[in-house]
C-alpha cells in the first residue's frame, strides 16, 4: 500500500507496515496443542509470510493470499496434517471445537468448572441455539456428545498416566461423582475406568478425529 503526500518542496511515498494492513484469517483444523501452533507459524514463516498471531484452529497473516499462495498455504499445512478450511460452517464449527478442547485438556490442577455453553456463546459472540444447530447439522453430532467424548479422551490419558486416583479424575472433569464417570467412560469404551487402566495396550483416538 501506498500514501502520495504533495509537498512544495518534494513527493515522497510513505510505505505502510504490513501490519498496518488488515489482517487475513486462516482457519485451521486438527490444531490440538502447543506444539501444532509451533509447527502452522514455522510453516507459514518458511513460505516468506508474517504471521501476526497463530491460536489453536486459526492463524493471523499480514499479507493477502494470491490463489497460488493459498494453494502453497494448503500444501504446507497438509504435509503436516493440518488441514485449511475453506466454508464458513465448517469455520464457525472448528471455532466451536478448539475451545473445547482447550478447556478439557488444559494441563493444569483445576477442577472443570466452566459451563460450556455460556463459554462458546461469549466466545463466538453468538447465541448457543444457533451454535449447536449450526453443529449439529455440520458434523452429524451434538455439542454434548462432542463434549462427552472428548472427556472420556481426556480420562484416558489420565487414567493412563496413573497419577490420579479415579475421584480426582472425575473432579477434574466436572463430573459430580466417580459413578458417573465410570457409567459414561463404559457407554463410550465399553469398558470400565478401571478395566481400561489395567489393559496392557491402552486405546487412545487421536483428538482430530473424535
Amino acid at each position: 500500500f501506498f500514501f502520495f503526500f504533495n509537498d512544495t518542496a518534494t513527493t515522497e511515498i510513505y510505505t505502510l507496515s504490513l501490519h498496518d494492513a488488515l489482517p487475513i484469517s486462516l482457519h485451521i483444523k486438527n490444531m490440538v496443542c502447543h506444539r501444532c501452533i509451533l509447527a502452522v507459524d514455522n510453516a507459514l514463516r518458511t513460505l516468506g509470510l508474517h504471521p501476526l498471531s497463530v491460536e489453536l484452529g486459526i492463524a493471523l497473516i499480514a499479507e493477502e493470499l494470491t490463489p497460488d499462495l493459498r494453494l502453497r498455504v494448503k500444501e504446507a499445512l497438509e504435509a503436516l496434517e493440518f488441514e485449511l478450511i475453506d466454508d464458513r460452517r465448517m469455520q464457525t464449527v472448528q471455532q466451536m471445537k478448539d475451545p473445547i478442547v482447550g478447556l478439557i485438556h488444559q494441563p493444569t490442577d483445576a477442577p472443570l468448572q466452566t459451563n460450556l455453553s455460556d463459554y462458546l456463546a461469549r466466545t463466538l459472540s453468538k447465541d448457543y441455539g444457533t451454535l449447536s444447530k449450526l453443529f449439529s447439522e455440520a458434523t452429524g453430532t451434538t455439542v454434548e456428545k462432542y463434549v462427552i467424548a472428548q472427556k472420556i479422551e481426556r480420562a484416558k490419558e489420565l487414567l493412563t498416566y496413573g497419577e490420579l486416583t479415579l475421584n480426582e479424575i472425575a473432579d477434574r472433569l466436572g463430573y459430580s461423582s466417580t459413578a458417573y464417570l465410570s457409567a459414561q467412560f463404559k457407554s463410550v469404551t465399553g469398558l470400565t475406568p478401571t478395566q481400561f487402566r489395567q489393559q496392557k495396550e491402552k486405546r487412545r483416538r487421536p483428538l482430530d478425529e473424535i
